[in-house]
C-alpha cells in the first residue's frame, strides 16, 4: 500500500472514510450477533454477547471518528452529537462491565496480571 492511502485514511479532520468503515464493521458484527442466535450457528453461539458488545464498540468508535470531521466542518452537528457520544461511552462502559467482566470488581491486580493488592 502506498503512504498516500494511509495518510488520507487517517486524516480524520478532512476525511470521513474511517468512520464509515467503522460503522460498517459494527453493522457486520451486529449481523453476526443476530445470526449467532440461530440453531445452525450453535458452534459460535458462545461468542454472541462478544459480537454484540464489539458491534457497539465499533459504532461508538465510528461516531467518535466522525465527530472529529464534524468539529472542523459542521459545528452544529458536532454540538448535537457531543451529548450522544457521552451517553454512548457510558453505555459502552456498562456493557463491558456487566457482560465482559461478569460483575467482577476491577482492581489493580487485574490490570497488571497479579494477585490483589
Amino acid at each position: 500500500m502506498s503512504e498516500k492511502f494511509t495518510d488520507d485514511l487517517f486524516d480524520l479532520k478532512n476525511d470521513r472514510r474511517l468512520s464509515v468503515y467503522l460503522y460498517r464493521a459494527g453493522f457486520g458484527c451486529w449481523l453476526l450477533y443476530i445470526v449467532s442466535g440461530a440453531r445452525f450457528m450453535q458452534s459460535v453461539s458462545m461468542y454472541r454477547t462478544d459480537f454484540g458488545v464489539f458491534s457497539f464498540f465499533l459504532m461508538v468508535m465510528g461516531l467518535s471518528a466522525s465527530m472529529i470531521y464534524d468539529y472542523y466542518h459542521h459545528p452544529i452537528e458536532f454540538a448535537q452529537k457531543r451529548k450522544w457520544l457521552a451517553f454512548s461511552y457510558l453505555a459502552l462502559a456498562a456493557l463491558v462491565y456487566f457482560f465482559i467482566l461478569h460483575n467482577e470488581p476491577i482492581t489493580l491486580g487485574h490490570i497488571f496480571g497479579r494477585g490483589s493488592f
